[in-house]
């Protein structure tokens, strides 16, 4: 492997997700929303009967952020899975200063679910991190990593 080319979250409104994650976390959009599109090869590659759908991209350092609206079929759930459900995902956002990246995202509507955590022993030492969540509910976090010694 070479590294992860991206990371997809499938949301409820892709528009309002676009916004959140262009205009409050300011990720630079790579692939502007498409129209949709589906078809027996989209059902086959998602393994999803009858699927349409409309995406976007977002650049995030070297990696990207796929964001999927699905048109059909309606999805089996309401609401984000929890962050303890059996598949359950969250993605982490890399920053150089969690106060300061927490503090610039609450200015703009961000609700965190804690105050940033500090490992400051064992296996996860330098590590500072809070979770918060994206319009339809999706865990993200931001991460601050300075390795002990560095």
């Amino acid at each position: 492997m070479q590294g992860v080319f991206h990371t997809g979250i499938t949301v409820s409104d892709l528009d309002r997700s676009l916004a959140f994650y262009r205009d409050v976390l300011r990720l630079e959009v790579w692939i502007e929303p498409t129209e949709e599109f589906g078809g027996d090869e989209l059902s086959r590659g998602v393994g999803v009967d009858g699927a349409s759908l409309r995406l976007a991209v977002m650049k995030v350092g070297a990696s990207n952020l796929e964001l999927l609206e699905y048109a059909t079929p309606p999805p089996p759930n309401d609401k984000a899975m929890p962050p303890h459900g059996l598949g359950s995902m969250h993605v982490a956002f890399q920053v150089d200063d969690v106060f300061a990246k927490m503090s610039e995202l609450e200015s703009r509507g961000v609700e965190f679910l804690s105050p940033p955590n500090i490992v400051d022993e064992g296996p996860l030492a330098g590590w500072r991190w809070v979770y918060f969540n994206d319009p339809d509910g999706v865990t993200l976090e931001l991460v601050e990593f300075n390795p002990p010694g560095d």
